[in-house]
């Protein structure tokens, strides 16, 4: 019986999310297709070439990574594969554009969440996007220099493909709303049955140690774990109310949502990057990795900044 409750429940949730991302998802992919058509994606393609190329990557998706930056990853996920066809993509290709997403996505929403807790809007963002242009480049000079994950992209599911038709692209379309539904709902009950399972807090606990060797102690570490495994919403919006209580010193504040910037959500993000064809130890692991060392050289430039050019440049202690 409790179950069935948690599952109706969860089910009802999905459905109130899924109807946000529908009334937003629709009119932009909607918007791109006629763009697209109309010529003007090649005309921006330029605006987007010089940091795409250094990646590796079409210029194309340009737009797709400016609409998952604003809107989040269901905002370009549809996108991905009606600006450039599957069929012109390698598994390296996905990957490197799926880091680039996972990095930094969904900004003027969980940028806000994160400016609450106290740390600069502007710093953060600036952190997060150079972050992911920054690994997105390391990866892909790897990849491109071991030849790994040059195979072409064979990806579980297609949400939209490339089509002279509209009659196909509005058939494609519905029928990536109805999978987006269920996609949801199945991310929705996974993340249930690993909280119920008890799975993960130990998750969590496993990484304590690690968010410890980058100068994140006390109280921020679990509420920094949280926003690892669930996101931003969760860990960030947990910590805004600590950190106006002053239980968290503000550069554990600042540590903690830097490293939330850089690896979040990893269970729903990643396997969403995954369905499109992205390599899990590119879109996961290497991206743990980047975000532990890169979190650790924040922390010791930290160190080495006063209080007043802290509060100053990357805190706003008025929150």
């Amino acid at each position: 019986m409790r179950l069935l409750m948690t599952i109706r429940e969860k089910f009802r949730e999905t459905l109130e999310t899924y109807w946000v991302l529908v009334k937003i998802t629709v009119p932009i992919t909607v918007i791109v297709a006629f763009l697209s058509r109309a010529g003007a994606i090649e005309a921006m393609a330029p605006f987007f070439a010089p940091a795409l190329q250094t990646i590796g990557l079409p210029s194309d998706l340009g737009l797709a990574w400016l609409a998952g930056m604003i809107v989040g990853l269901w905002g370009a996920i549809p996108l991905v594969f009606t600006l450039v066809a599957a069929s012109d993509l390698s598994v390296a290709d996905i990957t490197v554009f799926s880091a680039l997403l996972l990095f930094a996505h969904g900004l003027p929403l969980e940028q806000k969440i994160i400016q609450k807790a106290g740390p600069s809007m502007i710093v953060t963002t600036f952190l997060r996007v150079a972050g992911g242009l920054i690994y997105a480049f390391l990866l892909h000079r790897f990849c491109e220099a071991t030849g790994w994950l040059s195979m072409p992209v064979n990806p579980a599911w297609v949400p939209l493909h490339k089509t002279p038709l509209w009659s196909e692209f509005f058939w494609d379309l519905s029928e990536t709303m109805i999978w987006m539904f269920f996609v949801l709902l199945f991310l929705s009950l996974t993340l249930e049955a690993l909280r119920a399972t008890r799975l993960l807090n130990l998750m969590m606990k496993a990484m304590s140690p690690f968010l410890r060797l980058v100068g994140i102690q006390g109280d921020a570490v679990y509420l920094t774990a949280i926003g690892l495994f669930l996101g931003i919403s969760y860990g960030a919006g947990l910590l805004i109310r600590e950190a106006h209580s002053g239980k968290i010193p503000p550069r554990q504040v600042f540590l903690s949502c830097v490293f939330m910037g850089f690896a979040h959500s990893l269970i729903e993000d990643t396997l969403l990057v995954m369905a499109l064809g992205a390599n899990v130890l590119g879109v996961l692991v290497g991206r743990v990795l980047f975000a532990i060392a890169a979190t650790a050289v924040i922390a010791l430039a930290l160190r080495t900044t006063s209080d007043r050019a802290f509060f100053l440049m990357a805190f706003n202690n008025r929150t």
